[in-house]
């Protein structure tokens, strides 16, 4: 019988782990010791490459102390993509971003803090396009300094 691909659902399922892990203070290594498995196994089924069975789910069910069920209740807004709340949380550092927001009285410095990392990430962007434009260097060719003596 051969083995089935990971799909959608266990992208799904994957964030849901990752979030629920994080939210707990729990790291991959240790959640790894406890169920079992590897620490790369862990990343594995957090990022959706690896399927995870029944009797792992329930293990990782009982670790973050949360029912099997939790893992699949999703919103009704409508199919889980790659911008969906869960994978936009599952992301490194999103969770810890959302926890810092969350306190900030007022909409105001919230929507000011927003529009702070927005344009953080618009620079980033911007820096990388720059990087891939950058004119290379032929160190064979390079100007010899004059020395100071």
């Amino acid at each position: 019988m051969p083995m089935s691909k990971s799909g959608p659902l266990d992208s799904m399922l994957g964030a849901r782990i990752r979030i629920l892990r994080v939210d707990r203070g729990i790291s991959q290594s240790a959640l790894a010791e406890r169920i079992g498995v590897s620490f790369l196994q862990v990343q594995k089924y957090e990022r959706g490459l690896n399927r995870v069975g029944a009797t792992r789910l329930a293990r990782i069910a009982s670790v973050l102390d949360v029912s099997v069920a939790e893992f699949f209740q999703t919103s009704r807004g409508g199919p889980a993509g790659l911008k969906s709340p869960a994978h936009l949380l599952a992301e490194p550092g999103a969770w810890q971003v959302l926890k810092a927001c969350a306190p900030m009285p007022g909409t105001r410095v919230r929507s000011r803090f927003v529009k702070l990392i927005e344009s953080l990430e618009v620079r980033t962007s911007a820096a990388k396009a720059t990087v891939g434009r950058l004119p290379t260097v032929d160190l064979g060719a390079r100007r010899k300094l004059p020395s100071r003596r």
